[in-house]
């Protein structure tokens, strides 16, 4: 069964078409690497998965619930989107973390927040603060950054901070882990890092969505890839077959283009 269907999802941006009727599904444990050229809408996509955009029509489902449907004009409150929120973790192109915050902090940030919602907080806060610290440490650990976790962003290299992005993505046990073009602000050194735990995370069998424009890791990595061009998608499948032997003009295009540069 899909942990994830999308069903003909739409997105304009005032009269602008950006996403067309873009249908797919993702298995439990699977990746899933979205392809294309820059504006071909994959990071829309990704940010109406996770209620950064809402999309003009469509439905989207996470473990057969009903998170979007275009047909449900209901007014969700702003709780109700942070709920709908935690089935995906997000990892941006920028690392995007607060530069006020260390490593540690960071990861721990959106746990707490959480935890302070609850009612039994006040009576439990200490116990429940530490238990947050340790699992954000086993993170940073898991990450290769255990040494560094009282550092801030400034102190960090830029792979460093994408990595201290991924634990913070995977602090609330999201459901699909979403990669946003992750090594695109990165030298070739530092993306190898990044790429080693995206590696390591499929190989553990997380679920994940994958943006990218490293053609080889895609095929290494994803079980599946889709391939899209202005805002549809041209084509999808095994992610070997996609790469090695492209049915599609489009893709042919694409993968020719992208070897060439």
């Amino acid at each position: 069964m899909a942990i994830l269907e999308v069903s003909n999802i739409t997105k304009k941006f005032h009269n602008t078409s950006v996403l067309k009727d873009i249908s797919f599904s993702l298995e439990k444990g699977n990746a899933l690497a979205i392809i294309g050229s820059s504006g071909s809408g994959k990071t829309t996509l990704l940010r109406c998965l996770n209620f950064l955009e809402t999309p003009n029509s469509g439905v989207i489902k996470v473990n057969d619930e009903v998170l979007f449907d275009s047909n449900n004009r209901k007014k969700y409150s702003d709780r109700e989107i942070r709920e709908k929120r935690l089935h995906f973790g997000m990892v941006f192109q920028n690392f995007n973390l607060f530069p006020q915050y260390t490593a540690l902090e960071n990861v721990m940030l959106a746990e707490e927040l959480i935890a302070k919602e609850s009612s039994d907080y006040k009576s439990n806060s200490k116990e429940i603060h530490e238990k947050i610290k340790e699992h954000a440490i086993e993170l940073l650990t898991m990450m290769g950054l255990k040494d560094r976790v009282n550092h801030y962003p400034h102190q960090l290299s830029g792979g460093q901070q994408q990595r201290v992005a991924i634990a913070r993505a995977l602090a609330l046990k999201p459901d699909i882990l979403c990669f946003d073009e992750p090594t695109s602000a990165l030298d070739p050194e530092l993306t190898g890092e990044v790429l080693k735990v995206i590696r390591s995370l499929a190989s553990q069998k997380t679920t994940m969505i994958i943006v990218t424009h490293e053609m080889a890791f895609a095929r290494d990595v994803a079980d599946s890839i889709i391939f899209m061009d202005d805002g549809v998608i041209v084509e999808q499948g095994n992610a070997h077959d996609v790469i090695e032997n492209p049915k599609e003009e489009r893709t042919k295009q694409f993968l020719s283009r992208y070897s060439e540069g």
